[in-house]
């Protein structure tokens, strides 16, 4: 080098680059709107490729043969991660357990449904320390059985398992969850910036100020804080955080108190150890650690030296075994607050028999203290679990059933209806959370619905709003909802003030009488008629296009149907229909960004569906705002024409509304909402708009319009399958 400087320590590669979150496009424009959401999932992401289909995979699955290699696995202890007692099962309900545990009622996102446990945020949560290692020990299992077997259903199976391997009778098992291949982006795990934080609460003093969607208390818990609120024992606070959480798991108090007695019936809490000295999680470890982390270096750092919570100690005087063992160490003792050897605070007994001591993990001839979390201690002092508790004691039978059949719905609530399950082990009886629908008829002429529907003269914006009201109710997070069922002539759907329910009722008046003479049900007549509509808004606009349908759908009844589980699933907005219930902190079209992923649409199918939806006149209320078409009726691209249209100018109004003018003469030609102009201000979404716009896209709109259309109505269709 002529300047005499030595270049060879220098990477040629620029640090950071593709690399790093620092340097993305949200980075440098915060407020942006960040449509990676609908994206997520990418097809490049999956190894198996678009012909991969695991849930005809999985139906040649040895099943016996795989249940065989779980059972010996709970007592083939590995010397690099020794099973307490000799027995791995209370390992595997906890990570079976933190799987599902995730899962909350607002949204349907979290659980077990999708293996996204084995990535970040998840599988380096301080409540999941060293379920890494019980992930380990499934790979051989995983690497025997290979695509017939997802992740997702192994982790929810090896808790299954390992509760018959202890003794339970469990109440089954489906199979057919899918395996996702990148972390899942789109779940909003809570604002805090530090991992324990809590600032998720609008009153930190009400537990039910929660905010909305989150279920666990704290980042990175999945419940409760077993040391109690803020980390400060009190049971009975305790009770209020658990019961809170539970509901927003789907859990009521019998189902709460089951699952908690059952779970610490087996199993321990670890904490032989300084906290302080344990290594990275595994998403923070360095590369010889090859994704596991939380290294403990004190002692041997496994078996009795093992720091997991930091509370230390068994629930129980044989932790290996399913019995009634939790409801008599609670109830028949006293308990002081004392201190594991890793600070944390948990709950021992006074004067307790040595005989009644669990022994040590490694070493039978040694007793060991057991302990009771803050969470355990609510069922004792809260006056309502006590109860439930005590009426568990004295039916053991009862509480053994209630408790499969309570595991059974954590590990299995964001699947969906039970015709997604799938193997020998489902069981037969319908459950109410399964949102049950009987068959529907086939045997029925399509073309003679169609007329009589015609016949009705209902315009193509009831027709077309209805089918859509009955089916945006979908989110694909944990599969819920949907036109399937015609629920939304039910409590609680036919009285949502986003369904319109006087104009509900005016049409579903004239669609049922459809429906009864023709033999349709009534969901299908629903679905029709929104096809009719369009086909109809087609040939105004100069095109034929048949809208696809498919009959078959079932009409569910009041009895089957939990309304109170269903309130969660009413829609506070809808960008489709140009609907927003009240102001919000989240901007209209983030709140849009939302219900379009759920429903599983993408972002250009998101842009035909609204500029269709606006042109076929299906506005909350019959509003004009973003109605922009002197063709109201037709499915023409004029949403997306006028929006790109220089000629035109766009005025703020003071009510939250937009004036689209004539530029030079400055007459008003339409109004517009934020969710109408996001898709000429946003660059992505704009794109897609001037797509649609370019003279030669109006029959490609159209076509895009119907399949994105028919995706949505087909959304719940699990009877196809």
């Amino acid at each position: 080098m002529d300047n005499g400087e030595n270049q060879a320590g220098k990477c040629p590669v620029m640090h950071g680059a593709n690399t790093t979150a620092e340097k993305t496009v949200m980075n440098w424009w915060p407020d942006a709107l960040d449509l990676d959401i609908l994206h997520q999932h990418d097809t490049k992401t999956d190894p198996l490729g678009q012909n991969f289909d695991y849930r005809e995979e999985v139906k040649s699955l040895d099943v016996g043969a795989l249940k065989k290699d779980l059972h010996d696995l709970m007592t083939d202890s590995q010397e690099w991660w020794p099973a307490d007692w000799g027995h791995y099962g209370g390992l595997m309900v906890r990570m079976s357990w933190h799987a599902a545990g995730t899962y909350r009622i607002a949204d349907g996102r979290g659980g077990g449904g999708t293996g996204n446990q084995r990535f970040a945020p998840l599988n380096s949560w301080p409540d999941n320390v060293s379920l890494d290692k019980a992930r380990r020990l499934l790979w051989p299992i995983k690497k025997k059985y290979g695509n017939k077997l997802s992740w997702a259903d192994l982790i929810m199976l090896a808790g299954t398992i390992a509760y018959e391997s202890m003794g339970l009778k469990t109440f089954g098992f489906g199979f057919g969850r899918e395996d996702i291949w990148h972390p899942e982006t789109d779940i909003y795990w809570g604002a805090e910036k530090e991992w324990l934080a809590k600032d998720r609460y609008a009153d930190g003093r009400d537990e039910s100020t929660l905010e909305n969607p989150l279920a666990a208390v704290q980042m990175g818990l999945i419940y409760v804080n077993p040391e109690g609120v803020d980390g400060k024992p009190d049971p009975q606070k305790t009770a209020e955080a658990v019961r809170e959480t539970f509901a927003r798991m789907a859990m009521n108090d019998e189902e709460t108190v089951a699952l908690t007695a059952g779970g610490h019936t087996v199993g321990k809490a670890h904490g032989n150890g300084d906290a302080e000295n344990i290594g990275p999680d595994p998403e923070g470890a360095d590369v010889e650690m090859q994704g596991m982390g939380w290294h403990n270096p004190g002692g041997k750092g496994v078996g009795r030296d093992t720091v997991t919570s930091g509370i230390e100690g068994a629930w129980t005087s044989n932790p290996t075994v399913f019995d009634m063992g939790y409801f008599d160490m609670l109830l028949d003792h006293e308990w002081e607050i004392r201190s594991s050897p890793a600070g944390a605070r948990q709950w021992e007994p006074v004067g307790l028999a040595d005989e009644d001591r669990p022994v040590d993990v490694e070493d039978p001839s040694i007793r060991c203290t057991p302990m009771m979390t803050d969470a355990d201690m609510a069922m004792k002092v809260d006056p309502a679990y006590r109860e439930i508790m005590e009426n568990f004691r004295a039916n053991p039978d009862y509480f053994k059933d209630t408790f499969a059949r309570a595991w059974f719905k954590l590990t299995h609530r964001d699947m969906g209806p039970k015709v997604r399950y799938l193997g020998p082990d489902v069981p037969a009886e319908d459950l109410i959370w399964q949102d049950p629908i009987p068959a529907g008829n086939t045997d029925y002429d399509v073309a003679t619905v169609k007329a009589r529907i015609v016949d009705s003269e209902l315009s193509i914006g009831d027709m077309v709003a209805t089918a859509w009201d009955s089916a945006r109710t979908y989110r694909g997070s944990d599969m819920r909802g949907g036109a399937n069922g015609a629920r939304i002539r039910l409590a609680p759907q036919k009285d949502w003030e986003g369904n319109e329910p006087d104009r509900l009722a005016r049409v579903l008046g004239l669609l049922e009488g459809i429906a009864v003479d023709t033999g349709a049900s009534l969901a299908d007549v629903i679905v029709l008629a929104g096809s009719v509509g369009i086909e109809q808004a087609i040939k105004a606009a100069g095109f034929t296009v048949d809208v696809p349908f498919t009959p078959g759908r079932g009409d569910a009844d009041q009895e089957h149907t939990d309304a109170e589980s269903f309130d969660v699933l009413e829609p506070i907005h809808d960008g489709y229909r140009n609907w927003l219930k009240d102001e919000y902190l989240v901007s209209p079209e983030e709140l849009m960004l939302d219900r379009t992923q759920l429903m599983g649409l993408t972002a250009h199918e998101m842009t035909a569906l609204i500029g269709g939806m606006r042109v076929l006149g299906t506005n909350y209320g019959g509003t004009a705002h973003g109605v922009l078409t002197d063709r109201v009726g037709a499915l023409t691209n004029d949403f997306f024409v006028n929006l790109t249209d220089m000629g035109n100018s766009w005025i703020p109004l003071d009510n939250g509304l937009y004036s689209i003018c004539d530029r030079r003469s400055g007459d008003e030609k339409w109004t517009a909402t934020r969710i109408d102009l996001v898709f000429g201000s946003n660059s992505i979404l704009r794109s897609y708009a001037e797509f649609y716009a370019q003279d030669d896209n109006s029959e490609r709109f159209v076509s895009d319009f119907v399949a994105a259309w028919t995706k949505v109505m087909n959304a719940d269709r699990f009877d196809r399958t």
